[in-house]
């Protein structure tokens, strides 16, 4: 049987097909497009409807690939990009665009917010979460402030994910995985927070969708798409998720020990517990993933981003880059970089600024930059690493995604700074194949996601890498070097 896995990003839609039987993939589409342009600074919106004509596009060219064998799906998946708001009137239209994960133009209602019950600490143990400008709930108090007459018009708040399986099935629904990115859910009790939704509005509660069990599936494909798409008229479409919460499912990250670090643009690193994770420092996301587990997760904006700036900097190839970081030894010979090239969230650091620190007559050479660089955000995951190892979480394997996992001289930093055994997928598409493996569970229950995750998703041995034997050099050092030196130009307002 066959399986597709919908990826709804911010930047594309990926649709994959998925051969339950070979485990292979067996055909693939994706479809680029962009936010809305001329808008104010801090503000990043897209039409939903953009959304929707990738999906339509990237199915239809999936299943022209897939030939005859089209008549051998069974379900369908949708992973998301977190956090979005998208608002639906009384007949299920969109009001105006969605607002997305990314937006920074609500800080003015995450203070609202934190201040009615009582600041960040006191958010954080009734939900489980901070308010932040990312999440959905200040997108909701924004548009009561700014637009009172498109508030006057929401019927339903929904995430993208959940708006896609509204596209695919009619259905209104919210999973417990994305639902814990609103910051309107507690997370331990999987339950929406009541006296934020009335803070929020009185009349809230009533426009947020049914919130459910993650393995539960959202319903069957509509008739009128089966019948657009040739496809059989019982397609299963599973609750699917938020991209973290895919990429989880995608890389096999549903067990305790295994931890998940994305090396892309910016970064995640994140990991499997079958409790709650809340961290009383808000610094780690106590979210919930979509197995009904939960998903302590850390972002950073500074990873390749960062790498990229030093190679440009320098007109390396990626080959180049990596062949000048080996002529270095690790420390970059005691030249460290704050990588906070865009703002960071971990640490909460909107404004800030990148430092290269230690610069002498020796370490002010290319090969030097790119070395620090490449360490310096790698440091910023272990970070996050270090506070997850605090509240509990033991890792066993590192997990890479992301374009950073292809390099063997960062697999090896990697290795020595997380002082764990670094493996890398052989599919990238990890939360397309995360949505795959959903629906293929929900079709066919006798097995868990996490059985068809461990026997669907493959690992690179020839990539993996454990850390240097015996190191000389310490790198747990340089993080609390990189963290004192964080904190002390932060509290004197430099960074």
């Amino acid at each position: 049987m066959i399986y597709l896995g919908i990826d709804c990003g911010t930047q594309s839609t990926k649709t994959i097909a998925l051969d339950a039987d070979s485990g292979r993939i067996i055909a693939s589409a994706a479809q680029p497009y962009d936010v809305l342009p001329g808008l104010p600074s801090g503000h990043l919106e897209q039409n939903p409807s953009t959304w929707t004509q990738a999906v339509d596009a990237t199915i239809s060219q999936v299943l022209t690939a897939l030939g005859a064998r089209r008549s051998e799906v069974r379900g369908i998946g949708v992973s998301g990009q977190q956090h979005g708001f998208v608002p639906l009137d009384k007949n299920g239209q969109v009001i105006r665009p969605a607002k997305l994960w990314c937006d920074t133009s609500t800080a003015a209602e995450c203070d609202l917010i934190r201040t009615h019950f009582g600041g960040a600490k006191a958010l954080i143990e009734k939900v489980g979460l901070d308010m932040l400008p990312g999440f959905t709930a200040p997108k909701i108090l924004w548009l009561k402030r700014n637009e009172p007459e498109n508030f006057a018009r929401l019927a339903t708040v929904l995430l993208p994910h959940d708006y896609l399986n509204f596209y695919l099935t009619g259905q209104l629904r919210m999973e417990y995985g994305d639902a814990s990115g609103t910051a309107l859910m507690n997370v331990r009790a999987r339950t929406w927070a009541r006296d934020i939704l009335d803070f929020i509005d009185p009349a809230l509660a009533d426009k947020m969708p049914l919130l459910g069990s993650s393995r539960q599936p959202t319903g069957t494909l509509l008739p009128e798409l089966a019948t657009r798409w040739n496809l059989p008229a019982d397609i299963v479409i599973s609750a699917g998720g938020g991209d973290n919460m895919m990429g989880a499912i995608g890389t096999g990250n549903v067990a305790p020990g295994r931890v998940t670090a994305s090396l892309g643009t910016s970064g995640t690193i994140y990991a499997y517990s079958d409790k709650p994770v809340v961290d009383p420092a808000g610094e780690i996301a106590g979210f919930c993933d979509s197995t009904d587990a939960w998903l302590p997760l850390v972002c950073t904006m500074n990873v390749t981003v960062a790498t990229e700036a030093a190679r440009n900097l320098f007109g390396w190839s990626h080959a180049q880059l990596d062949d000048a970081i080996r002529t270095v030894p690790p420390g970059a010979d005691g030249l460290l970089l704050l990588p906070y090239l865009q703002g960071e969230r971990t640490p909460n650091l909107p404004n800030g600024t990148g430092v290269l620190h230690g610069l002498t007559t020796r370490t002010m050479t290319p090969a030097h930059i790119a070395r620090a660089t490449m360490e310096g955000v790698t440091l910023g995951l272990a970070y996050g690493l270090r506070r997850m190892r605090a509240l509990g979480i033991v890792p066993t394997e590192i997990r890479l995604t992301g374009g950073g996992s292809k390099s063997a001289v960062w697999r090896q930093i990697c290795a020595d700074i997380f002082a764990c055994r670094v493996v890398t997928l052989a599919e990238s598409e990890a939360a397309a194949l995360g949505s795959a493996i959903q629906a293929l569970a929900a079709a066919e229950p006798q097995k868990s996601v996490l059985d068809w995750s461990n026997h669907l998703v493959q690992l690179n041995p020839a990539d993996t890498t454990q850390p240097t034997a015996s190191p000389a050099f310490d790198y747990s050092a340089v993080l609390d070097k990189q963290t004192s030196l964080t904190t002390a130009l932060a509290d004197s307002c430099f960074l």
